[in-house]
């Protein structure tokens, strides 16, 4: 049983048999994949605000020095990023502020709402009112908040980190990894195409990484709803002191990935973070969001690299770059699961077919057939 998952009601299970095959995996076990794509995105940091202190995190602010974007930065923000050619609105922020951040609760009352995640809702409708489509990563939610954020949301996601309980989430307010388990449950079970992870050089061992993998796949092949899991090295930063993993554990993680995880589901590394180079013939396919207007504002120190950039590492590779939305395309294709609604809500629905500018750009992103341009 994985640290905290007592606490949940998780079906998961990793055969012990299962994580010895994993383990025995290497780069020459899979191949590289057929083609990479990417999203292009705007990143708002809506709130630094985190109740979560983890080491290896430059991202949160501590009470009294955190930040809180206001409505008006939001709307300028996304429109400098539709008329950029983004597609996607990424919004990340800390797990919800605990009681100790009063001032971000203050201005959230100011601005009439009750929470964070209430405020989130209306961020997500401005960036669908621009033109662009939600992917929220607003950490652990339980099933009723999914249900409510679904509705604006085109996907989500919350990184899984690992399932063993390391010291980098020690403290007083801890990640604990029932806990994350249960949101990437919860995104299942509600019906939200999702994005997962787990975070390299944490402290975790080799039989945790695998352990991880498996658990990701256990939860989609119950829910079929995970589509991309990233493997993301840890990088040095100001609160840090974990090294970077090198280049041979980030191979064989990646590969681990790929043998553990269902075809469908794509295998991601983020290009500012990774040495992507080394790793494409590892069985990556998607390079992640990147964006061409803002930083990214999780890893400040490491710049997104430009879209020319992207291209010469597929060319590198031999194959074709593809620009994707923020909600993979299989999960556009009506639900033949038997279950009563489709993956994506109305509100999104409308939003990709409709006849205006920014329903164009989200099909001629389906088809292939945006404008390349750095």
């Amino acid at each position: 049983m994985f640290p905290g998952a007592d606490e949940y009601d998780l079906p998961i299970e990793v055969d012990d048999a299962a994580v010895e095959r994993l383990l025995d995996v290497t780069p020459a076990d899979v191949d590289p994949a057929p083609a990479l794509t990417f999203a292009r995105n705007v990143f708002l940091p809506l709130t630094t605000a985190c109740r979560y202190t983890c080491t290896y995190c430059s991202f949160y602010d501590v009470p009294g020095q955190a930040s809180l974007m206001s409505p008006e930065e939001i709307r300028e923000t996304l429109e400098t990023g539709a008329d950029a050619g983004c597609t996607e609105a990424l919004f990340t922020f800390g797990d919800k502020p605990d009681a100790r951040y009063e001032a971000i609760h203050a201005q959230l009352a100011e601005w009439g709402h009750d929470s964070i995640l209430d405020y989130l809702y209306e961020a997500c409708e401005i960036a669908l009112d621009v033109g662009l489509l939600p992917h929220s990563n607003p950490g652990d939610l339980v099933e009723s908040e999914f249900e409510r954020l679904r509705e604006v949301n085109a996907s989500m996601g919350t990184m899984l980190e690992t399932t063993a309980d390391v010291a980098a989430h020690s403290g007083g307010r801890r990640k604990t990894p029932g806990q994350r388990l249960n949101t990437v449950r919860a995104a299942g079970a509600v019906g939200v195409p999702f994005t997962t992870g787990i975070l390299v050089g944490i402290g975790e061992t080799w039989r945790d990484r695998a352990e991880s993998l498996l658990a990701i796949r256990a939860l989609h092949e119950r829910y079929g709803h995970v589509q991309e899991v990233i493997v993301q090295n840890v990088v040095p930063n100001e609160r840090s002191d974990f090294e970077q993993p090198s280049v041979e554990t980030m191979r064989r993680v990646v590969a681990m990935a790929r043998v553990a995880l269902p075809e469908e589901v794509s295998v991601q590394v983020p290009p500012n973070l990774s040495p992507t180079s080394h790793l494409l013939d590892c069985g990556v396919d998607d390079l992640g969001g990147v964006s061409p207007v803002t930083d990214d504002y999780i890893n400040p120190d490491y710049k997104w690299p430009a879209l020319r950039e992207l291209e010469d590492l597929a060319g590198e590779a031999g194959v074709p770059l593809r620009e994707r939305l923020p909600v993979y395309e299989r999960f556009l294709a009506p639900r033949n699961d038997g279950q009563d609604r489709e993956w994506v809500s109305d509100r999104v629905r409308a939003a990709i077919d409709a006849e205006d500018e920014a329903g164009r750009r989200y099909r001629a992103c389906l088809a292939g057939d945006l404008p390349r341009s750095a």
